[in-house]
C-alpha cells in the first residue's frame, strides 16, 4: 500500500505522516503487510500499522499474530492503529486474531476557520518549564477517567502520578523533542496546578494534535478546547498546512468542530479484549 492508493490526497498525506512520526524514536520492524514501531527509550509506546511499501501484501491474520508475538517478546502493548478507509481489510484480520477494535472520528482542520482568542490560563511550555512534568503526567489521569463528565480526580491524583513517574526519563525525552522541534506541549495552569494539557507532533507541514486531556475535577470549563486552540495556533504559525486529530468519540468530535475540524475518516485502534 502506498499513499497514492489512499481514497483521497488528504488521507494519503496522513498515511505518510503516521509512518514517519515514530521513526525518530523507534526501531522499525517489517512483518509482511505490517510495520511494527518499537520505541527505544522512555515515552508512550508505539504501535503496528499497515506497511507503507508498494510491494506490501494484503493484511493477513498470520502477519497480525507475528506482530503480537513480537510485541509480547519486547514487552510492548498489543496495539495496532490504522485508518479504516485506507486499509479496510485489516479490521477482519485483527479481529480474527482476537483483538477488539474501537473506532474514533478522524478530523482535519479547515485552514480558513477562525480561532478563539488566547485563553488566560493556557500557554505553550518550553523545555525548561517547571510544569512540563505535570503536563506530561496529566493525560494518564485524564484517560483513566474517560468521557467529558466532571469527577473527583484532581490535583492530588495528578501529583501522585507525577511522583510515580519521576525519574523514568519521560520528561528528559520530551525536553529533547521540544528542543528539536518534534513536540510542542501546551497546558492550562491555575494556582500552580496543571488542569489540562496536550501536544502536537509536527513532521514537515503536517501535525497531529494528541494527548489532550483535562483533570476530571476541571472539566466543563472549556479548557480542552482552549488548549487545542493554542496548539493549532502554534502549529499554523510554525508552518503547518495540515492539522488533524482523532477524537475520543462523537461527543468530543462535536466540540472540535468549533475550531474548524471536520470528519475526514475513521481512526481504528485494536487492542486485546
Amino acid at each position: 500500500m502506498t499513499p497514492a492508493d489512499a481514497p483521497s490526497p488528504l488521507l494519503g498525506r496522513l498515511e505518510r505522516y503516521y509512518d514517519a512520526v515514530p521513526r525518530a524514536a523507534a526501531r522499525v520492524e517489517e512483518y509482511g503487510s505490517l510495520t511494527l514501531f518499537v520505541r527505544e527509550g522512555p515515552g508512550w509506546p508505539y504501535y503496528a500499522r499497515p506497511a507503507l511499501r508498494p510491494d506490501a501484501p494484503p493484511p493477513s491474520v498470520a502477519d497480525v499474530r507475528a506482530v503480537l508475538a513480537r510485541q509480547r517478546e519486547v514487552g510492548a502493548p498489543a496495539a495496532f492503529e490504522w485508518v479504516a478507509e485506507t486499509t479496510p481489510g485489516l479490521r477482519a484480520a485483527v479481529e480474527a486474531a482476537g483483538l477488539r477494535v474501537s473506532a474514533h472520528p478522524l478530523m482535519a482542520r479547515d485552514a480558513s476557520a477562525p480561532l478563539p482568542g488566547p485563553h488566560p490560563l493556557v500557554r505553550v511550555l518550553d523545555a525548561a518549564d517547571p510544569f512540563l512534568a505535570a503536563a506530561l503526567a496529566l493525560p494518564h489521569v485524564a484517560f483513566a477517567h474517560p468521557g467529558t463528565a466532571t469527577g473527583p480526580a484532581g490535583a492530588a491524583e495528578l501529583f501522585a502520578e507525577v511522583a510515580a513517574r519521576a525519574g523514568d526519563g519521560t520528561v528528559a525525552a520530551c525536553q529533547e523533542r521540544i528542543r528539536a522541534g518534534r513536540t510542542v506541549v501546551a497546558a492550562a495552569v491555575e494556582d500552580g496546578v496543571v488542569l489540562c494539557s496536550g501536544m502536537h507532533l509536527p513532521v514537515g507541514d503536517v501535525t497531529e494534535i494528541a494527548g489532550v486531556g483535562t483533570l476530571p475535577a476541571a472539566r466543563r470549563r472549556g479548557l480542552g478546547l482552549a488548549v487545542t486552540a493554542a496548539l493549532v495556533r502554534e502549529a499554523v504559525a510554525s508552518g503547518a498546512s495540515t492539522v488533524f486529530l482523532s477524537a475520543g468519540d462523537d461527543e468530543v468530535a462535536r466540540v472540535y468542530t468549533r475550531l474548524g475540524f471536520h470528519p475526514t475518516g475513521t481512526a481504528l485502534i485494536a487492542a486485546p479484549e
